[in-house]
């Protein structure tokens, strides 16, 4: 598939919903500059399910979470990006803080988030507990983080 058609903007969900297609697992994030951290949750994220969307934070929501300077890269070219990946079969773009409003548009099966989530408020994982589905938290990799990235690039 063209990775074009595996990007859905989020003004665009009322005339083109995304596909469910067996067991759907949603993650999200910021993706600011892919490492391997996000490699391994995306492709652990993926192996759950039989369709992976990941949420992508867009520029305007970046800046609010991360600060000044931030996002890095666009949100066209971090969507065009995560689309290029095997194990990603969608990305939504969502202009909110959270993927509240996106998690129960999309109603996964399973929300995947990183292990630093865990005991934390996670956005939409009652609403994915209260309709039959599971959240699930996987290990980081060590000393993998885009804030590192930036750190080390400053040195």
């Amino acid at each position: 598939m063209n990775t074009e058609n595996k990007i859905i903007w989020w003004h665009r969900i009322p005339r083109h919903p995304v596909p469910r297609l067996g067991t759907v697992v949603f993650t999200n994030g910021c993706f600011d500059i892919l490492h391997a951290g996000h490699i391994e949750c995306l492709e652990v994220a993926r192996s759950l399910g039989d369709t992976l969307v990941v949420g992508l934070n867009a520029d305007a929501s970046v800046a609010r979470l991360k600060g000044p300077g931030r996002p890095i890269n666009g949100e066209g070219d971090r969507a065009r990006v995560l689309a290029a990946l095997q194990c990603v079969d969608y990305v939504v773009t969502f202009p909110q803080d959270t993927p509240e409003r996106l998690v129960q548009e999309i109603r996964p099966h399973i929300l995947v988030k990183g292990a630093d989530w865990q005991g934390k408020e996670v956005a939409g994982a009652r609403f994915v507990q209260e309709t039959g589905g599971r959240v699930v938290f996987l290990p980081l990799m060590a000393d993998r983080s885009t804030s590192r990235i930036l750190e080390r690039a400053r040195l």
